[in-house]
C-alpha cells in the first residue's frame, strides 16, 4: 500500500496506518472491487502483493469487482472464474483470455475463489466457514444473519445479461445495455432513443440493421426471457414476476408468454421444478 490518503468512489478519503501484511499470516486474502474496474490501470503494490501471497500458498478471494484486480496480477490465467452478470461483458472485453462465468455465486479452484459479489459474498463466507469451521458454527452464523439457508457455489445468479461482444454498433450495444438494466420498467422507444441521443427513427434503422428486428421486440423478448427465468429458478408469484418484468399484471405477461413460448407460465414453473429435481437426483 502506498502513501498518502486512499479515495474512495464516493469521495471519501482514508489514510493508511500500516502497509501490507505478510501473507503469510493468514491463509485467505479477499480482494474487495470497486467502481474503479474499468480503469485498466495496474496498481502495481497490490499485484506485487498479491503474486507473493500466491506464491505463499495463500488462497486469494476476489469479491465482486475484485477479481479485476487479480486478473491484472496475471494469476487468473488458465483458471475459469465467476463473475457479476452485470460486468460479465467488460471483464471479458479486457481479459478475452480467461475464462468467466455469470452463471455461478462462487467458483474455488485450487489457488483462488472468485465470487459475483452482493448477496453471494454471504453464500461464500458461509461456505468457507462451514469448510474451516464445521457445520455447526455455519449454521449457527446462519441463524445469527437471520437467512433462511446457504446457497452452494453451483447455485444460478438471480441475473438476466445480454451477450452483447458481437454487436458491432456502439449504439446499439448502449441501447441492449439500457434495456438490461431496464427489465422492470415500461422503457419505450423515444425514451430509449434519448439516452443514446437519437430519433427512434434513426434507432430504429440501426437496430433492423444489427439485430434483424425492432428495439421494442427485442425488448419484449428479453423481458419474457427474464420472466421464463425467474420462473424457473425463483419461487416468486405470476403477479410478483409479471411486476418484476415490466408487465401490467399477471394477465398482461400469461398472454404475451404463451404467445411467444406456446406455454404458459405455469406450465414453465413446472417445467423448472422437474429440472430441479432431476439436477438433484443425479
Amino acid at each position: 500500500m502506498g502513501p498518502g490518503p486512499v479515495t474512495s468512489s464516493c469521495g471519501l478519503e482514508a489514510t493508511p496506518q500500516t502497509s501490507y501484511h505478510d501473507p503469510s499470516h493468514f491463509t485467505h486474502i479477499a480482494v474487495c472491487g470497486g467502481n474503479n474496474y474499468l480503469d485498466p490501470h495496474e496498481d502495481k503494490a497490490l499485484s506485487e502483493y498479491l503474486r507473493e501471497a500466491c506464491k505463499q500458498g495463500v488462497k486469494l478471494v476476489g469479491v465482486c469487482t475484485g477479481t479485476f484486480a487479480i486478473a491484472r496480477a496475471g494469476l487468473l490465467k488458465g483458471q475459469r472464474v465467476c463473475v457479476h452478470w452485470n460486468v460479465i461483458n467488460d471483464f471479458r472485453r479486457q481479459f478475452p483470455q480467461i475464462d468467466a462465468t455469470p452463471d455461478r455465486l462462487f467458483l474455488e479452484s485450487v489457488r483462488v475463489i472468485t465470487c459475483a459479489g452482493s448477496s453471494g459474498a454471504t453464500d461464500m463466507a458461509l461456505h468457507l466457514i462451514r469448510r474451516e469451521c464445521g457445520p455447526d458454527k455455519a449454521q449457527q452464523a446462519i441463524r445469527h444473519m437471520i437467512l433462511n439457508g446457504m446457497r452452494t457455489s453451483n447455485s444460478p445468479q438471480t441475473h438476466f445479461f445480454e451477450a452483447i461482444q458481437d454487436i458491432r454498433d456502439e449504439r446499439v450495444r448502449v441501447a441492449v445495455l439500457t434495456m438490461e438494466q431496464s427489465l422492470n420498467t415500461r422503457l419505450d422507444s423515444q425514451a430509449l432513443a434519448e439516452r443514446i441521443n437519437l430519433s427512434p427513427r434513426q434507432l430504429d434503422r440501426l437496430f433492423q440493421q444489427e439485430m434483424g428486428t425492432t428495439p421494442m421486440r427485442y425488448f419484449k423478448t428479453m423481458r419474457l426471457r427474464y420472466a421464463e427465468w425467474l420462473l424457473q429458478h425463483t419461487d416468486g408469484s405470476i403477479a410478483e414476476i409479471a411486476a418484476e418484468c415490466g408487465f401490467s399484471d399477471a394477465s398482461h405477461l400469461a398472454r404475451d408468454f404463451q404467445a411467444h413460448y406456446t406455454y404458459s407460465p405455469r406450465q414453465s414453473r413446472r417445467k423448472g421444478l422437474r429440472n430441479q429435481a432431476s439436477a438433484e437426483a443425479s
